[in-house]
């Protein structure tokens, strides 16, 4: 849910998967590329990481970042924690009242061998989300970990959506909100698409709110990337 304080308004971006799949280090280095480089979001202050000794995180990390384009606009960006015993802290942080979820970005491991894994997190996401998923909350896929052997691509994961009802057909309005799947790499050296991910998420949140009043614009056309860069 969108907060407006002193004339600034905070956007909520999730980013929710399984434990392991790399949320932590995506939030990480999506710190430093933003910290370091000349990005149009930038951080405000530093991070918040919660973690065990593991480096496993610990009820959730978060940061804020700012739109150096429309400075009155912020993004609050949390982690959640995806081991099983923090169901109930996960559900906490994405649906607390009066500061519930704007968007989401699914964190996929995608090594095969941990597919059902994934699916059980999607699951659950799509479950506390209920029909707010798509229709009201942007959704964008990150498979990560693709550096590695063995992994799913984007069509296995389409397949995935469309077996959940979260994969729309050209017939229907909200096919042109169907989640984009990007193939990514946590690790800083070897980074791939994690600013470009969380722009779009940033571009499609910010759509929902403006031309949708919160929910998913049905007309007008929204594919070109340039519209409203944060």
């Amino acid at each position: 849910m969108v907060l407006y304080k002193d004339g600034k308004v905070y956007l909520k971006i999730v980013y929710w998967g399984m434990a392991g799949s790399g949320k932590t280090t995506i939030l990480k280095t999506l710190y430093t590329l933003t910290k370091e480089n000349k990005k149009e979001i930038v951080p405000i202050g530093n991070l918040q990481i919660i973690q065990k000794e593991s480096g496993a995180t610990l009820y959730f990390d978060r940061g804020l970042f700012q739109s150096t384009k429309q400075r009155q606009v912020y993004y609050r960006v949390f982690t959640v924690a995806g081991q099983t015993s923090f169901s109930p802290l996960r559900i906490k942080i994405f649906n607390r009242d009066e500061d519930k979820t704007d968007a989401v970005i699914f964190v996929a491991d995608s090594q095969t061998k941990y597919l059902e894994d994934n699916v059980e997190s999607l699951l659950e996401l799509k479950s506390i989300a209920g029909e707010r998923l798509i229709n009201e909350i942007p959704l964008i896929v990150m498979l990560n970990k693709q550096d590695l052997k063995h992994i799913i691509n984007s069509d296995n994961f389409i397949q995935v959506l469309k077996n959940e009802k979260l994969w729309y057909s050209p017939k229907n309005k909200l096919h042109i909100w169907n989640p984009l799947i990007y193939d990514t790499c946590a690790l800083y050296e070897h980074q791939k698409d994690i600013y470009r991910s969380f722009h779009e998420c940033c571009r499609r949140t910010a759509l929902y709110q403006i031309y949708g009043d919160g929910k998913a614009p049905l007309e007008g056309d929204f594919s070109d990337p340039s519209l409203l860069i944060s």
